[in-house]
């Protein structure tokens, strides 16, 4: 899977030891995150990340900030994006196999890294369930 990975500087570890992490699983992993812990501004790294998900560059996006709601905000305002903030891997799984999101969000600074890497894991294995999930998904207004 081509997983493109979104960060500001609250995330910035987490990118470089997450990245690490799915390409031993053996994904590709495009980054459009910031590359230190410089305060950056979320949003100029979750465009360029929603782009690419939505012209099909990648198959999909995780993106990390300090609460994970900027880039689900900016996320969410791209016509082709469904961002789900995930802190658990239950929420993972779900905000997959019930609202299939292609952009993974979680929140750097209220999570462990092992907990970002089990909750990208369960959520790149889950399946969409499709069926009443499709109807509801559906019923999303686009721009």
């Amino acid at each position: 899977m081509k997983i493109g990975i979104a960060n500001d500087h609250a995330a910035y570890d987490y990118k470089v030891k997450l990245a690490a992490h799915l390409k031993r699983m053996g994904h590709e992993v495009v980054d459009f995150g910031t590359d230190s812990t410089v305060s950056v501004d979320y949003s100029d790294f979750a465009h360029p990340l929603a782009d690419a998900v939505e012209r099909g560059k990648v198959d999909a996006g995780i993106a990390m900030c300090g609460t994970g709601n900027g880039m689900a905000m900016t996320l969410n305002h791209h016509r082709g994006i469904r961002a789900g903030l995930a802190w658990n891997s239950e929420i993972g799984r779900l905000v997959k196999a019930h609202n299939n999101a292609n952009v993974l969000v979680m929140p750097a600074r209220f999570i462990s890294l092992r907990m970002a890497m089990r909750i990208a894991d369960t959520w790149i294995e889950t399946p969409f369930d499709g069926g009443r999930h499709a109807r509801r998904i559906a019923k999303i207004p686009v721009k």
